[in-house]
């Protein structure tokens, strides 16, 4: 990797957390693989040990693992995680959907529906990263215009865990026709202000669809990104 962004050294191993997140986040660091920290120093213009202290936060947050003599991995989620980790973050989505209903102007709206464009343009022209990106977006955005800080970072506590799950894996064919439905219905539902029936859906769409796909994924049957199999066969009308 080339030296980019390099990170001023005030409490450094806190400043290298949020990038290292997001690289979890985005699938640069997949489930299962190992930190490559050499990597990481050069990337980052610092030294091991700073890097080593910020993945112990991660692993703290359960994002990580880290094994003697092995150094860190990127966690892999389990069928009791799925159990576990799912209905909270459907909670969550269902609260933000309802409190972004009844919050949200005409701009809000106007930037889901912006979003919802974006991720779909990305979808028909087969750009995964692009996809992954704005789809991830959207759900962010419910939680920014429901207006609750507390709320914001408890999902964002579980997203860390569960998003290789979630933005990352190979959805089947039905998942992702799904998906895309619900997603065209929350656009919907947000722009008729009908909080109840979008809170109904954003957890319908955790506990049904997201369940699905990451329990694919633990079984080892759609391992890869979080694209279509067939995207432009499955791309809705």
């Amino acid at each position: 990797m080339k030296p980019e962004n390099r990170i001023v050294r005030h409490s450094l191993h806190q400043s290298l957390v949020a990038p290292l997140r997001e690289m979890i986040m985005q699938g640069e660091l997949r489930p299962g693989e190992k930190v490559p920290e050499e990597q990481l120093c050069e990337r980052f213009g610092v030294s091991r040990t700073p890097i080593r202290e910020a993945l112990k936060v991660l692993a703290a947050e359960g994002a990580l693992e880290i094994l003697p003599h092995r150094g860190a991995i990127v966690a892999r989620i389990t069928e009791e995680q799925i159990a576990e980790l799912f209905p909270i973050m459907a909670s969550l989505e269902r609260l933000a959907g309802a409190l972004a209903c009844r919050r949200a102007d005409e701009a809000d709206v106007a930037r889901i529906k912006g979003l919802h464009e974006q991720m779909m343009a990305c979808y028909r022209a087969e750009d995964e990263r692009g996809y992954l990106r704005f789809n991830r977006l959207i759900h962010e955005t419910f939680f920014d215009i429901a207006g609750n800080a507390t709320l914001a970072t408890l999902y964002q506590q579980i997203l860390t865990r569960i998003n290789a799950c979630r933005f990352v894996v190979r959805k089947k064919p039905e998942h992702w026709r799904t998906a895309v439905a619900e997603h065209e219905e929350m656009v919907r539902l947000l722009e008729a202000r009908d909080a109840d029936a979008l809170a109904a859906l954003l957890e319908r769409h955790v506990t049904g669809t997201t369940v699905g796909i990451a329990r694919d994924f633990v079984a080892g049957t759609t391992i890869g990104s979080d694209a279509p199999t067939e995207p432009r066969a499955a791309a809705v009308a």
